[in-house]
Formats: structure tokens, C-alpha cells, sequence
């Protein structure tokens, strides 16, 4: 049998979820529903808060947005741009994942990426959230089709740029950067005593796969909304709800309050 894409009453059954200590979890297609939050989410949240089970929020979102959120909602930090950097629950001031040298020069190299993309690619829209990014570029996804986001990851690895993407956008980025190595700077200066056992991931889109990968994160689901993406994953979540959006994460925190 697969170790991967089981049905969460399956976890739920075994209590394969008893040990977890932290929860890092995406924002959008996750912690939404139709690209907002719910009074469900708000529940869910508290609930967790509650059963002392800290929650990090890890995204593709902008540090703008990213620094906004973390001081809204009861969250112990968030992880912004794809692993770029960190906002810590006591602090506003970012903590970069990954080294730059110049960080005005790195957005302009960012940009100079972008505009050679545009040349063979001149549908492509920059995000209107750009001016609130540090460390990576991104444009919007709604327009490209599965073939063009192969052809772009391809063109950007000849720049020598990595790419992602998520429900909302693509991201041209640093090689090194992804969600699952800045979780891991995260939990190394704040959890070190933490298991990987002891850590559950939660996501929903391609660019949440890192945090998928059972070598790392033996402990992972992904909401219904990924199966969409099934074939387009390297890694696979263990477990699967069986809610859309936020009702699976919702589904999730149940398995704390019981």
C-alpha cells in the first residue's frame, strides 16, 4: 500500500497524530476558502492555541502581507516568500532564511529575470505585491497553462533561478530556497528539541511538495484541493482530508480537541 494520500480518518484511527508538537501550514487554498478567511479558520485556530499546539504559518505571500498576518492572527510566526524569511511571534523585524548580498541589487536582478521571461512570454502580469517582496519575483498564475509553467521552470534554471508556483502566482526565485529548508532553519533555532515525527505539515499546491517529502516530514496532509495537482507532484502528503480549502484544515484541528 502507498504511504502516501491515505484518508486523515485513517490517522485519525491509528492516532498517528497524537505526538504532534507544531503545526506549519500554507495560507492560501489551505487556510481559505475561495481566497478568504472564515469564522471556522478563527475557531480552528484558537482550538489549537488552546491545546497549546503551536502553529506556523509558512506561504508564498510577501513579507508585507506576511508581517501583517502574524500580528493578526494567534499564530506563533510565519515563514514568508517560499522560505525567504521569518517573522517570529515577538518581533516584526524579518529573519532572512537565505543570505543576500545586496538586497536592492537581488531586486534587480529579480526584475532583469522577469522581463527576459516576458520577451517570449508577454501575457505575463507582474503580482501587484512585488514592492512588498525581499527575495523573490512573482507574477500571476490564473493565464498559464501546465506546459508554459514546465517551459518557464526550464528557462529560469538557464538563468539560474528557481520557480514555483502556487494556486495564486509564480515565483522566480533563489535555487535554494523552499519551504521545507526554511522550516528547518526555523525549527532548528526554535524547536531543535522537536522530532521530525513531532512536526505536521499541511498544504495544498506545488509549491508546498518540500514540506511533503516524508524524508524530511514523515507527518504531512494535504487538503482535497491538492488532488488536482497529483500528477504534477514529485512528493505526496501521507494523508488526505476530505474537506475542500479550509473545512480540511478545520477537519484537522478537530483531531486536537477531541
Amino acid at each position: 500500500m502507498s504511504m502516501s494520500l491515505m484518508p486523515l480518518s485513517e490517522a485519525i484511527e491509528a492516532n498517528a497524530l497524537d505526538n504532534t508538537r507544531l503545526i506549519a501550514t500554507d495560507i492560501d487554498g489551505t487556510l481559505t476558502q475561495n481566497g478568504k478567511f472564515t469564522s471556522d479558520l478563527f475557531q480552528a485556530l484558537f482550538a489549537l492555541k488552546q491545546a497549546k499546539i503551536p502553529v506556523i504559518l509558512i506561504t508564498g505571500r510577501s513579507a508585507g502581507w506576511v508581517q501583517a498576518l502574524k500580528n493578526y492572527l494567534p499564530v506563533t510566526g510565519a515563514i514568508a516568500e517560499n522560505g525567504g524569511l521569518y517573522y517570529p511571534l515577538e518581533s516584526d523585524q524579518p529573519q532572512f532564511l537565505i543570505s543576500l548580498n545586496s538586497i536592492s541589487q537581488h531586486r534587480k536582478n529579480l526584475a532583469q529575470a522577469f522581463q527576459i521571461l516576458q520577451v517570449q512570454y508577454p501575457h505575463l502580469q507582474a503580482s501587484e505585491d512585488n514592492p512588498f517582496r525581499f527575495t523573490d519575483w512573482t507574477f500571476d498564475i490564473q493565464n498559464i497553462s501546465l506546459s508554459e509553467i514546465q517551459q518557464l521552470t526550464e528557462l529560469c534554471a538557464e538563468l539560474g533561478w528557481g520557480f514555483t508556483y502556487s494556486t495564486v502566482q509564480g515565483h522566480i526565485k533563489p535555487k535554494n530556497q523552499d519551504k521545507a529548508t526554511g522550516l528547518l532553519k526555523v525549527i532548528q533555532q526554535y524547536w531543535s528539541e522537536l522530532t521530525p515525527e513531532q512536526i505536521l505539515t499541511i498544504g495544498d499546491s506545488p509549491n508546498d511538495q518540500t514540506l511533503f517529502n516524508s524524508e524530511l516530514f514523515p507527518q504531512s496532509i494535504g487538503v482535497a484541493n491538492l488532488l488536482e495537482y497529483r500528477d504534477q507532484l514529485t512528493h505526496k502528503p501521507r494523508y488526505i482530508t476530505a474537506g475542500l480549502e479550509v473545512e480540511g484544515f478545520c477537519q484537522i484541528a478537530k483531531v486536537f480537541n477531541l
